[in-house]
């Protein structure tokens, strides 16, 4: 008896980085769709995702102006948007410190110009659609923890962000970026963009493995993932229990936001 050839198996996206992933409820039901939007020091990035987290087009982006104002920036988010396909809802990773969608802090936009400032509410009012905005290190987390014991995420762009989850749960945001890291520099005076374009790629390279033996030691972490613009620079061996994410992570963990 002749056999039965078994259906291929269809491949993955390599932008779907959700583990295991099912349909996000909540506003717009099973069948909603998230814009989601990263907010960098160096650019802004969107696009619009199912809910099971796969892009249904491809990012856009478009350069961060220096000296960004708060509302030039929603201004610049709702031009950017009109690109992409329609939305029920709105997820935003923002570079500091964020409470009930308020910024507390904005190191690399401006802290000066931004505290204080209702970023939910201005884009709810922009877009006509419910926001939910969370530290971007944080959104990049939601999209590549597995939910297994304590897992670190770290962020290597512009500035370094950080975030860490127990058993797939949130914990609070600590901006370890800023705390003492080396001599009398922070983990962000050293690993920014800036540091690596001050004291070159290798010198950098060495600099990020102290920083995770640095957090391996305040954490005791189960695995730790590396992920921004700057983590595709690494090239160095880096230990089993630390791993490098696709930056579209940023995006992606958006639709986790809605959970």
């Amino acid at each position: 008896m002749p056999r039965t050839k078994k259906p291929a198996k269809k491949k993955r996206s390599p932008a779907h980085l959700l583990p295991r992933a099912r349909a996000v409820r909540g506003v717009g039901g099973a069948r909603a769709k998230t814009l989601a939007i990263d907010v960098g020091g160096s650019h802004v990035k969107a696009s619009v995702l199912d809910a099971r987290g796969r892009m249904l087009h491809d990012r856009v982006r478009v350069d961060t102006p220096k000296r960004l104002a708060p509302r030039k920036l929603v201004s610049l988010i709702g031009e950017l948007v009109t690109a992409l396909p329609r939305f029920d809802r709105v997820s935003v990773g923002f570079p500091g410190v964020v409470r009930n969608g308020v910024v507390r802090t904005a190191p690399n936009l401006g802290t000066d110009r931004f505290h204080g400032f209702n970023l939910a509410r201005a884009l709810e009012r922009r877009l006509g659609k419910p926001v939910r905005v969370e530290n971007d290190a944080d959104v990049q987390g939601l999209a590549v923890v597995k939910g297994k014991g304590v897992e670190m995420v770290i962020t290597l762009g512009t500035g370094f962000g950080s975030s860490i989850f127990v058993d797939g749960h949130l914990g609070p945001h600590l901006e370890l970026a800023h705390h003492a890291f080396r001599k009398d520099k922070t983990y962000e005076d050293e690993l920014g963009e800036a540091a690596r374009e001050r004291d070159g790629n290798e010198s950098w390279q060495k600099h990020v493995l102290e920083a995770i033996e640095s957090l391996r030691n305040l954490t005791n972490f189960d695995h730790l993932y590396v992920g921004g613009g700057n983590a595709r620079l690494l090239d160095a061996k880096l230990p089993r229990d630390v791993s490098i994410v696709s930056n579209t992570a940023g995006i992606i963990g958006g639709v986790r936001l809605w959970a």
